[in-house]
């Protein structure tokens, strides 16, 4: 069972326009009541693309806090409710204070909290 704050390899594929394509690390970000109950699970696509770490809804991870192979981008602005087969090999755990960061890209980016660019 995926558990909140676990990253996995998942394929976004099909994809349209802008959305994430190909397979990606991803963050688990539902609920663990949710994990363990449902067939589905919400997750945030995971980048290497650095320059979006600049915006109020991504958050900067690194090898050592996530098990990734580089520096990468959490990017809360890209939320995908996904059934858990598509998840692919467990990658890493964010430590408790990163997925306080998580949380707070979060509430930015389905508009709980305010903020200016």
């Amino acid at each position: 069972m995926p558990r909140r704050g676990e990253i996995y390899y998942l394929d976004f594929s099909p994809a349209k326009g802008s959305e994430m394509r190909g397979a990606h690390p991803a963050l688990i970000i539902q609920n663990d009541v949710g994990n363990r109950v449902s067939r589905l699970t919400i997750v945030a696509a995971i980048t290497s693309n650095l320059k979006a770490a600049r915006l109020p809804v991504c958050v900067q991870v690194s090898p050592a806090d996530s098990g990734l192979p580089r520096e990468s981008v959490v990017n809360l602005g890209h939320v995908y409710t996904v059934d858990k087969s598509r998840l692919r090999q467990l990658i890493g755990r964010l430590p408790a204070g990163l997925v306080e960061q998580i949380d707070k890209a979060l509430r930015v980016s389905i508009g709980l909290e305010p903020f200016e660019l």
